[in-house]
């Protein structure tokens, strides 16, 4: 049990598609910000219902590598704002002091840090910053696979002095001792630079929950030699392993079985024993999740 713990959500994608909401690939859990955003609301509202303490804006697919390079160029900004509008309706309509985190998602594309173009970040991210920043709290650069992009989205951040959360996806495949982001740099390093940019929470997300546990091993020591107080979480997505030559668009991965409520209780308890505090889930991970995290962890 943990007094101090704080619930995440869990993911959107696949909560959309269970619901039948518009959704299809390449554009993930953007199609229901333009066709149906009645539904992204209500996921938001259900996981507010279910206890979470922070919700995060369905704007994880709003870059071309979803969308495509049109319509991000016509309509990203306006899209990030709506993705925004939706979580702090849901807030107001819940009337609980819940949070929104400002998605902002890998820009070329999740599990490939090969792709980064850091002569893009500014075109790419400020229209995703500029729709989000009048409705969120807080900013969670999340899905990250390599620390020089995490350096770039957080030079691109405006001085608001809104916190700023930093999430490390992890190689979850062909892995050895230490563990590494998708990049393969160590977790401990991440961990020192995220450090440096001051972030208030390291976590790590959309990742196997094999891996995690070391991961927050490796941060919680980097911090302590520090001599740092920054908050560690988790939020794993309930896939099997994800190839380095995955895509994320090209089609539906699989969800485990095993990772049924119960079953990710028993990895977000280890979690919290080894010095996590923010808990939650992504893909895959649905309310019915977030619920029992809820009722367990806090």
């Amino acid at each position: 049990m943990g007094a101090g713990t704080v619930i995440l959500d869990g993911g959107m994608g696949r909560e959309l598609q269970r619901r039948g909401a518009p959704f299809r690939q390449p554009e993930w859990s953007a199609l229901a910000l333009s066709e149906a955003p009645q539904a992204v609301e209500a996921v938001h509202a259900a996981y507010i219902e279910s206890g979470a303490n922070v919700i995060t804006s369905n704007s994880y697919a709003v870059v071309p590598f979803h969308i495509g390079e049109e319509r991000f160029a016509a309509e990203g900004k306006a899209l990030a704002a709506l993705a925004g509008e939706l979580a702090r309706r849901a807030v107001d309509a819940a009337g609980k002091p819940v949070r929104v985190a400002g998605s902002l998602p890998p820009l070329f594309g999740s599990y490939r840090p090969d792709l980064f173009d850091a002569a893009r970040v500014t075109e790419l991210l400020t229209p995703l910053v500029n729709g989000l920043a009048p409705h969120v709290d807080l900013w969670l650069a999340e899905t990250q696979s390599s620390i020089i992009e995490a350096r770039a989205i957080h030079a691109g951040l405006p001085k608001d002095g809104k916190p700023f959360w930093l999430s490390f996806t992890l190689k979850d495949e062909d892995t050895d001792e230490v563990p590494r982001l998708r990049s393969g740099e160590p977790v401990a390093e991440a961990a020192a630079v995220a450090a440096e940019l001051g972030v208030e929470t390291l976590l790590f997300n959309c990742s196997q929950p094999e891996v995690i546990g070391a991961a927050i091993d490796a941060a919680r020591e980097t911090f302590e030699r520090l001599g740092v107080k920054i908050h560690i979480g988790a939020y794993a997505n309930a896939f099997p392993p994800q190839p380095k030559e995955a895509t994320a668009n090209d089609g539906l991965d699989p969800l485990r079985d095993d990772l049924d409520p119960p079953g990710y209780l028993q990895w977000a308890a280890d979690w919290q024993k080894r010095g996590a505090s923010h808990l939650g889930g992504c893909c895959g991970i649905g309310p019915e999740h977030i619920a029992v995290l809820a009722q367990k962890l806090v």
